[in-house]
Order: structure tokens, then C-alpha cells, then sequence
């Protein structure tokens, strides 16, 4: 499988997000911009400032953002690295965006009374809900804890499922949508929980609602992730860079290698959902590969 190169001299994209016709709109945590790329050219569609970071499509079309609030941005030879709260840090929040007019509205800030630290990825349910991640925030000597969060359809209510994770980062459906899948960054594992019904989930032990299904022995760390059609988890890996397969009944897991230790997301589409987008973020590329088999295709995606 080999890596097509679709936009280069971005600012760390993520959140690929695929449509029907062939365009992507991703985001561009480092400038705050959410971004279109169709035709071979790319365009700003909105703003939102703080670190826009996952994305996904809604069932009203309106697009849904994750943003972090910002990062502290460190130059290592040329490449881009995102790293503790920033000076200018403009506080995590979820964001609706009006991809006609690129009207940005914050929907939450908060949730059950306690302030959102690094919102990462989301995935929308097939009943107009959708689950995110929020990676919490690092600084010089302490961490803070991210959780995995649920937001009711038409986005009336929102509440924690479960918290107290290192860094939550991708999240996914499996193709019937009972499971969640996490990865966790520093952990460098992905976890599942069994969903009991919309926004609700049964813990796996009387700790911690979520179960491993595995992690890699090396020092690896996991970004955002995509389902394969057949159920096999593709996650985005950093460090020892590619797109990891973790068969979630097993754990057993293989590499596809890419060229970029900040390997961060990938999103599926194209008519046969075999056309793979890859962001390459530290780098600055948006990258296509034709994956071997299909990927899940998300509620809503059109």
C-alpha cells in the first residue's frame, strides 16, 4: 500500500472527515482553521481558533468539533510537536459548525459541573448521539485526566461515562454499535467498553468501566482511530509511525508503516470506502492510500 500525497505545508491537520463527492475537510489544530481539500486545491471554511481537533459529521450536516483549547507548539528539525497548555490557552469545548456559512457555535464547555481540558475525537451513534474523548492537558510537572463523554441526540444534554484515563485520544463504534473503542496516547492501548443502550455502558469491573483489548510491546503511542468494515480497529500510531490493525477479539496487531512520527488519523470513504486519508501532522500533509479492504462507513457520512 503506498501513499499518495494530496496537500502538503499544513498546519498539524487532523479530524479527516470524507464526503461523498471527494473532498475531505480536516483541521488544522496549529492554525485553529478547519480546512476543505477537493480538486487538488485546499480552502479555510472556518475558524474556530483554541486547537480544533476531532471532527465528524452530524445528522442535522452540520460538522462537530473537539477542540483542545491550544497547544504549546516545540520545533524538533523541522517538524511540528504539540505539547503542554499554552500561555494563550482558550479552554477545551465542543463546537458546532455551519458548513454553509462557517458559523461557529460552542455547544459545551462543561460537563456535570466540571470544566472540559482537552477534548480530542468523537464518533456519532446511530440514534444522533455522539461519544467523545477528552485528552486532558499536560504540563511541566503534573497531568491532567481525560474521560470518555456522551452528548444526547440534538446535542440537549451531555454527561461522563467513565474518567480518570491518561490520555484518551481516538475514539470508534464497532460495525454493530455495541462497542466503544478508546486509545489511549501515553498508554499506548486501546480499550473497549460494551455500550448497555444510547449513552449508557456496562463497566468491565467495579474500577474502570473499560476493558483492554491490547497495546504494543515497544514504546508506541496511539492517535485517533477508524473500524474496519470486518471489525478489525485501525489506529493511528505515533513514534514507531503507521496505522496499527488490532483484531478486537484478540489484541493480535499489525503495522502498516508510514513516513511520519506524527501519524495522527485516519478516515475511510471513496465509493468501495477503500480510499484510506492519512494525516501525516507534523510533516504537514494529507496523504491517500488504498487500503486492502473496506472501512466502516459512519453514521451520517455523505
Amino acid at each position: 500500500m503506498t501513499l499518495e500525497i494530496l496537500a502538503t505545508g499544513l498546519q498539524f491537520p487532523e479530524g479527516p472527515v470524507v464526503f461523498d463527492d471527494g473532498s475531505v475537510i480536516f483541521v488544522e489544530i496549529k492554525s485553529g482553521a478547519i480546512t476543505r481539500h477537493w480538486n487538488g486545491k485546499t480552502e479555510t471554511i472556518a475558524t474556530p481558533g483554541g486547537g480544533p481537533n476531532g471532527a465528524a459529521l452530524g445528522p442535522d450536516g452540520a460538522l462537530y468539533i473537539c477542540n483542545n483549547g491550544g497547544f504549546a507548539w516545540s520545533d524538533f528539525g523541522g517538524l511540528m510537536v504539540p505539547g503542554h497548555e499554552p500561555p494563550d490557552y482558550s479552554g477545551g469545548r465542543i463546537e458546532r459548525v455551519d458548513l454553509a456559512t462557517g458559523k461557529v457555535e460552542r455547544l459545551f464547555d462543561t460537563i456535570d459541573g466540571h470544566s472540559l481540558r482537552g477534548p480530542n475525537d468523537l464518533v456519532f451513534d446511530a440514534h444522533g448521539g455522539f461519544y467523545f474523548t477528552d485528552h486532558g492537558k499536560s504540563h511541566h510537572r503534573h497531568r491532567d485526566y481525560g474521560g470518555l463523554f456522551y452528548v444526547t441526540p440534538g446535542a440537549e444534554s451531555a454527561h461522563e461515562l467513565d474518567h480518570g484515563y491518561t490520555s484518551p485520544n481516538g475514539v470508534g463504534l464497532s460495525p454493530d454499535g455495541n462497542t466503544i473503542y478508546m486509545a489511549d496516547t501515553m498508554e499506548g492501548r486501546l480499550y473497549a467498553f460494551d455500550v448497555a443502550g444510547p449513552g449508557k455502558i456496562t463497566p468491565a469491573t467495579p474500577f474502570r468501566a473499560g476493558r483492554v483489548v491490547g497495546r504494543v510491546d515497544q514504546w508506541t503511542l496511539f492517535d485517533s482511530l477508524a473500524v474496519e468494515a470486518d471489525g478489525t480497529v485501525a489506529i493511528a500510531t505515533l513514534i514507531n509511525p503507521g496505522i496499527t490493525r488490532m483484531d478486537p477479539a484478540t489484541g493480535a496487531h499489525s503495522l502498516v508503516p508510514t513516513d511520519d512520527l506524527m501519524t495522527t488519523n485516519i478516515a475511510f470513504g471513496g465509493p468501495d470506502m477503500r480510499d484510506a486519508y492519512i494525516t501525516l501532522s507534523s510533516t504537514g500533509r494529507l496523504a491517500k492510500m488504498r487500503w486492502d479492504r473496506p472501512g466502516l462507513r459512519l453514521n451520517y457520512q455523505g
